[in-house]
């Protein structure tokens, strides 16, 4: 696939970015964190735009294109040695025009020069640079390149010459390569196969594949490095509930105990840092991302709802508390995108990390004799380039804590939270990593469903009402009420003048927003949120849904939307990478307002999204979570549980209805008033509505399965037998 043009230059190995050039740095007036950044550097950088294109035409000049993001340390690293760098940014200036893209603000850029740079090179990741043709088509690509020739790898400057020379002298290899390298694109993206049949032996297959690939001892999948893979978490819990799958439950529940124990894990404040580069989960990369946290709260709730784990309703807690503390607009509604892992390029997650000296310095004798028992803090640390600092982890229990200290486990609980208290006190003393504060409509929108999933289980109201508030900022800033949603709600710290340019909705955005209005209208009862998701899902089918080949692609259909660069290879995603993939999440979405609408529409094109994948999707097997959850939910009756009343009895029942996570159950709560007058969805009216009312009774349940709801329940033994 590489032709000459590849094996004529050493391969460098990945890690960051580069760029593109204009009369001066254009980036003064964006509105991204990322792109802000660079507002100082030397190079002539210009966002991804026409402008750009238009002037690489215009000059014959290739592209330098960079993608990474704010929270990256190694674009960071690739920032100071060479774009900041006056005779790097010379010959980039002179041979190139350079572009600089934001993965989380582009996110369908992104995926296209990832696919086009792993095509290339075997490998992928941020930073991103590649070598485009003046119409966008990548010739040759890697990810970090050091400025000067180091570890066998050749030095950026050298790159950008040859490529730049390649361009001049050897045009035909250049547009025969990325002619190549786009066929590729548009091979790798374009996943559909309908060989398959839509059975519940396919999610058995996908989680059977998870199964083989579990660490019994520490829990997660593969070797280093180790990501979550919240989905197929979600996928294992429902085989193990449903089909008694106890291989599937332990490779659950061992994940998430180990994950909650490790690094990966903040030990004092909460929340998971973005993955581990070890396969223990104790070193972690530090960044903290919305989306991780939102899906991994998900998996906690569902665990704590299933085995009345205290554990894990701990760790749920302690995830929403940290967002609460970090990540959220707490005045307007919103959840922030990231927390970077660095202060700056001299240090490697010191915000989180502890020398002995330094938990010496704040804790008292007793306390820190617990504290690095607990937590694992030893003169001799886990960071390479600070070998004195630890990241703190569980290397312990409580209990075998205590008998190592001759205390009680309840004076030993007692001193960790007070040395847990004093720490994350001194911690925030500590300069603080950079916080991106966009609000992305998507990874909002699953911060909602995440949020009122946890009220439900956890009986929480705080985490309900932000949870609500928010959605409502996305319907009112990022949504305009008729067929057009954006990708960011609201920037962060711009401060220039200029209106921040607006960046068209994805597939994921309308699919995850469609759920968190249902989920809105669950918890809230507004039919406003049940209506905002049927209006979604139609332009979601009018601008992604190919009526012609079945599925959806990740950007839309009209035109004009598709002009620049590798935005014209066509894209249907199947893939959980790291949020879950589109075209599941779209058809789990439809499949739930069928439930409630009656709409068969929504069905029919749900089920011919799942069929577009089945011949193909049980070759993903971690990636492929969502895939499963959704084809569960085509395939098992919807279960509709109604909570009537508002009486302790009510409460006891809704109580007993949310007990066990199960992908294809609904539990509503309603007042006597909404059964008899009250605007429900149509299908849902329906079959609630005809339900007879039992005499006398303030307080009762009904169990509907399909399109047939049982009689009225009035105790809580024939509850727990109506649900199985």
């Amino acid at each position: 696939m590489e032709g000459k043009l590849v094996a004529a230059y050493p391969r460098p190995m990945p890690v960051e970015h580069p760029s593109t050039s204009s009369a001066g740095n254009q980036l003064e007036a964006a509105s991204s964190s990322y792109l802000r950044s660079a507002r100082h550097q030397p190079v002539h950088w210009h966002a991804w735009s026409e402008a750009a294109f238009a002037r690489a035409q215009s000059e014959n000049k290739p592209i330098l294109l960079d993608i990474g993001a704010v929270w990256c340390h190694w674009c960071h690293v690739m920032d100071r040695e060479s774009y900041e760098d006056p005779e790097i940014s010379r010959i980039i200036n002179d041979h190139f025009v350079a572009v600089k893209v934001d993965r989380d603000e582009r996110p369908d850029v992104d995926t296209r020069y990832q696919a086009a740079v792993s095509a290339i090179s075997g490998q992928g990741g941020w930073p991103l640079t590649a070598f485009l043709t003046p119409d966008g088509r990548p010739y040759f690509g890697g990810t970090y390149f050091p400025r000067d020739d180091r570890y066998g790898r050749p030095g950026f400057g050298r790159v950008l010459l040859t490529m730049a020379q390649v361009w001049r002298e050897r045009r035909d290899e250049a547009l025969e390569s990325a002619a190549s390298v786009m066929s590729a694109i548009e091979h790798n993206e374009s996943f559909s196969s309908r060989g398959g049949d839509l059975t519940l032996a396919l999610t058995d297959k996908i989680t059977a594949s998870a199964v083989a690939q579990f660490d019994a001892r520490n829990g997660g999948f593969g070797s280093q490095p180790k990501f979550p893979h919240p989905a197929i978490l979600d996928l294992l819990l429902e085989a193990a509930l449903n089909r008694g799958n106890a291989e599937a439950r332990q490779a659950f529940t061992v994940t998430l105990e180990q994950m909650a124990r490790g690094g990966v894990y903040d030990q004092l404040a909460g929340g998971f840092h973005r993955y581990s580069v070890d396969e223990r989960w104790v070193v972690p990369h530090f960044e903290k991302m919305l989306y991780d946290n939102t899906e991994l709260l998900r998996n906690y709730v569902h665990g704590y709802q299933s085995f009345v784990r205290i554990d894990f309703r701990k760790t749920a807690e302690e995830i929403i508390a940290w967002l609460d503390a970090v990540l959220t607009d707490r005045e307007r509604g919103g959840f922030y995108a990231s927390q970077d892992a660095d202060i700056n390029l001299d240090d490697d997650g010191d915000y989180f990390t502890w020398t002995l000296d330094e938990a010496r310095a704040v804790l008292d004798a007793d306390e820190l004799s617990v504290a690095s028992l607990y937590w694992d803090i030893g003169e001799l640390g886990d960071m390479h380039h600070n070998p004195a600092k630890n990241v703190l982890h569980r290397k312990f229990t409580v209990e075998e804590v205590a008998n190592q200290c001759s205390k009680s486990a309840g004076e030993v609980r007692r001193l960790i939270e007070s040395a847990q208290a004093k720490m994350l006190a001194a911690r925030a003393r500590r300069p603080t990593p950079f916080i991106d504060r966009t609000l992305y409509t998507g990874w909002n929108a699953m911060a909602v469903t995440a949020y009122l999933e946890a009220a439900r289980v956890l009986r929480a109201e705080s985490p309900r009402a932000f949870a609500l508030q928010t959605l409502n900022r996305i319907l009112a800033e990022a949504w305009n009420g008729a067929e057009s949603l954006q990708h960011v709600i609201a920037y962060g710290e711009s401060d220039s003048e200029t209106p921040a340019a607006k960046v068209s909705g994805t597939l994921d955005d309308y699919a995850m927003t469609v759920h968190a209005c249902v989920d809105g209208w669950i918890a809230s009862g507004e039919m406003r949120f049940y209506e905002a998701a049927v209006k979604l899902a139609d332009a979601m089918i009018a601008k992604f849904y190919d009526r012609t080949a079945g599925a959806f692609f990740d950007t839309a259909i009209g035109p004009g939307d598709l002009t620049l660069g590798a935005l014209s290879a066509r894209r249907k995603p199947l893939q959980d990478s790291p949020t879950p993939a589109g075209n599941p999440t779209a058809a789990a979405a439809l499949l739930r307002l069928e439930a409630l609408s009656g709409r068969e529409e929504y069905r029919e094109i749900a089920e011919d999204t799942l069929e577009s994948f089945a011949g193909i999707v049980e070759h993903f097997g971690l990636y492929a979570g969502s895939y499963g959850l959704a084809l569960e939910r085509l395939l098992l009756y919807p279960v509709q549980v109604v909570a009537v009343g508002d009486t302790p009895e009510a409460d006891q029942f809704e109580t007993l209805a949310m007990a066990r996570f199960a992908v294809n159950k609904t539990v509503l709560r309603m007042t006597p008033e909404q059964l008899t007058g009250g605007r429900l969805p149509e299908a849902l009216a329906e079959t609630v509505l005809r339900a007879p009312r039992p005499e006398g009774k303030r307080a009762w349940a009904l169990v509907c399965r399909g399109q047939t709801c049982m009689p009225p329940i009035t105790d809580a033994e024939a509850l727990l037998q109506a649900l199985g």
